[in-house]
């Protein structure tokens, strides 16, 4: 099994449905912030099921949701199939877009999945498919030194708030024996350095900074801005 043939299938990530309604609410405002004109095109390359896209759709003018698994796509064109403004997209699709199409592309958690090859081919599509002003905002980048443990406290730090700590300690048991811990364990997650992460944008041909603060719950990991130069 890779990563792509896991995130096809009904997943024991989410503690519970609090839990996964909570992530995406706070992805999709995260996202909103992002968007500086009613008017923009966004992708959100890699967008799972992006429960509240249509609130961020109702900020921009246009929202492309892509993302590898059939099944993701599926229940994406069940529950926004109807919205005129919503697009949803394989990335193989992504190619035949125009370029110059997006003011902003947003990649959420999608990185620890990527090899660094992969992470390289698909930066130069991007690239090319920013407007000369756009912004590319790649959240969720997991530095080397952080570990499951920060992770999981993290979760538990949001579960807390979120009125869902009993079901966040029983999701992460779960998570220990399932498909997810051993895909882990055999593929492995991919981490960059800060420093790492704005030589590969720089050599991507993007003018990039690491931004203050991460998209989502977890802080102990990184959001990076880049801008095509």
């Amino acid at each position: 099994m890779n990563w792509r043939d896991y995130w096809n299938q009904d997943t024991p990530i989410y503690a519970g449905e609090r839990h996964k309604l909570l992530h995406y609410r706070l992805v999709a405002n995260d996202i909103i912030d992002l968007v500086i004109s009613p008017g923009a095109t966004v992708l959100d390359y890699g967008c799972g099921e992006a429960l509240f896209a249509d609130r961020v759709a109702a900020k921009c003018g246009a929202l492309y949701l892509c993302d590898a698994a059939p099944l993701v796509r599926d229940r994406l064109r069940d529950k926004f199939g109807t919205n005129g403004k919503i697009t949803i997209l394989a990335p193989e699709d992504l190619g035949a877009l125009a370029d110059g199409s997006f003011d902003l592309i947003v990649v959420n958690s999608l990185l620890q999945y990527l090899s660094l090859d992969e992470l390289r081919g698909i930066l130069k599509l991007w690239h090319g498919k920013l407007k000369a002003d756009g912004r590319l905002v790649i959240a969720d980048v997991i530095p080397p030194d952080v570990s499951p443990l920060t992770d999981a406290t993290a979760l538990l730090s949001f579960a807390w708030k979120g009125g869902f700590l009993k079901s966040a300690l029983f999701g992460l048991a779960r998570t220990a024996f399932s498909d997810y811990r051993k895909i882990r364990e055999e593929i492995g997650l991919s981490h960059y350095s800060q420093a790492d992460m704005l030589d590969i944008l720089r050599d991507a041909g993007f003018a990039a900074a690491r931004r203050e603060r991460n998209l989502g719950h977890n802080q102990a990991r990184m959001t990076f801005v880049g801008r095509p130069v």
